[in-house]
């Protein structure tokens, strides 16, 4: 009987992590055109692994240290000579902000330079270096005032 307990509670564990995880992990590209479009990016999720933006500078919101501030970030994947190689990438925590989905959504691969980034978002505030080129990260200051669960703060 004991056994028969365990085993259903190690199953039912099993199966709500696995549903949590897929239910965070709601990442996608958006399509705008032949060459235009972007990707929304959770941090840390399977579509972040295979971008290889894992690097990106982001904070979470949920993490009691931060009060409910944190960072999202843009990421821009270049080949040598500067030119956009892929889709950029939000890296977001919540809600997208339209400001940059909107910006994004303006880049063309193949065609757009890090001088085209570097007019809508100043300088990158990291840059990563790849064997095929290097990736431009931007850092977004976010707040989500539900993301402090220490109940400690001040009010």
């Amino acid at each position: 009987m004991l056994v028969r307990l365990i085993a259903a509670l190690v199953s039912l564990t099993i199966t709500l992590s696995v549903s949590a995880t897929s239910w965070q992990d709601n990442s996608y590209y958006v399509a705008l055109g032949p060459r235009t479009g972007y990707y929304m990016v959770r941090p840390g999720s399977s579509l972040s692994h295979q971008l290889g933006i894992d690097g990106a500078p982001t904070a979470d919101t949920d993490d009691p240290f931060n009060h409910g501030y944190g960072a999202d970030a843009l990421a821009f994947r270049f080949n040598g000579a500067g030119i956009l190689s892929a889709p950029p990438a939000y890296i977001v925590q919540a809600i997208p902000n339209q400001f940059y989905t909107q910006r994004l959504g303006s880049f063309i691969r193949g065609q757009s330079r890090l001088r085209d980034v570097e007019a809508f978002f100043g300088q990158p505030q990291r840059i990563e270096r790849r064997p095929d080129g290097f990736i431009a990260y931007y850092t977004i200051q976010v707040y989500n005032p539900f993301g402090n669960s220490s109940g400690g703060g001040r009010r």
